[in-house]
């Protein structure tokens, strides 16, 4: 699996990690054996929000996680419509006491919404300050907002960007991972797959994978994964709610694309011109 550094966290993490989006819908023995099985395969990096299932998947990631706490990098996620200064500080306690550990690996916040970003900030300063977080960052952000974030925070303070990237969306590569890369901000991919859009095997974007997939002996899904991550900032974080899903993720985590095949796969599913807003789930 390969690991790079997590922003100006000083952290190394596994380039594909899990993300646990709709996981409290699944069968609960069968998602936390599938989280387990993640992290013996060294998908460390465990996404999860306070918003998943209202709280829900914490709980999940909490029962799969106990007594290995120190192998995981932990992220969870407060909602806009609690981010004050006092409300930000309320729902990380609820989402470590739901995740039964005592700090979380980096803290975002979801998306913008009416509370001062300046607020939100705040208080995950002070909470990185009490080691309740490690590290903070933002979600759903445009260039734009990270500026805002930045002249608030000031240098070094923002650790990730979790934004939605996936073949058929590639908006951030025309603004949002440029400044990242700029300012050493991770980049982190949700919904990786296209929360089922992704291209099936007879259309035109699906041949070209499916022709790469080949030649290393990988899928289709283990190769948009590559693509995606081929950028040094970027980290992606698929849902597996599975072992076989999970399996699968797991070993793209090696795999290298030539520039050719990275040329290929980009000419099949263009990144299109730069569009008003930033698109989120």
């Amino acid at each position: 699996m390969i690991r790079r550094q997590f922003g100006p966290t000083g952290r190394d993490v596994a380039v594909v990690g899990m993300g646990t989006w709709y996981f409290e819908q699944a069968d609960r023995p069968t998602a936390i054996a599938a989280l387990r099985r993640g992290l013996d395969l060294g998908m460390t990096h465990i996404d999860t929000a306070e918003m998943y299932g209202s709280g829900g998947a914490e709980e999940i990631i909490g029962e799969a996680i106990a007594g290995r706490r120190d192998e995981v990098f932990l992220v969870s996620k407060v909602l806009p419509q609690n981010a004050s200064r006092a409300g930000t500080r309320a729902a990380c306690e609820r989402s470590l006491k739901r995740l039964r550990t005592d700090r979380l690996d980096c803290y975002l916040l979801h998306w913008r919404g009416s509370h001062p970003l300046a607020e939100t900030i705040a208080a995950f300063e002070e909470l990185r300050r009490e080691g309740r977080i490690l590290s903070w960052g933002v979600s759903n952000f445009d260039a734009a907002d990270l500026d805002e974030a930045a002249r608030i925070a000031g240098d070094d303070h923002i650790a990730c960007n979790q934004v939605l990237y996936h073949l058929t969306e590639r908006g951030i590569e025309h603004a949002v991972i440029p400044w990242c890369e700029q300012h050493g901000v991770a980049v982190v991919a949700y919904s990786p797959f296209g929360h089922s859009r992704f291209p099936g095997p007879q259309t035109p974007g699906g041949r070209v994978l499916a022709d790469i997939a080949a030649a290393h002996r990988k899928t289709a899904r283990q190769v948009a994964l590559a693509f995606l991550s081929r950028h040094p900032s970027v980290f992606a974080i698929p849902k597996a709610a599975n072992i076989a899903h999970c399996e699968e993720n797991a070993a793209s985590g090696d795999l290298l694309l030539s520039a050719d095949e990275i040329g290929r796969v980009d000419a099949a599913f263009p990144r299109g011109r730069r569009q008003n807003g930033l698109p989120m789930l």
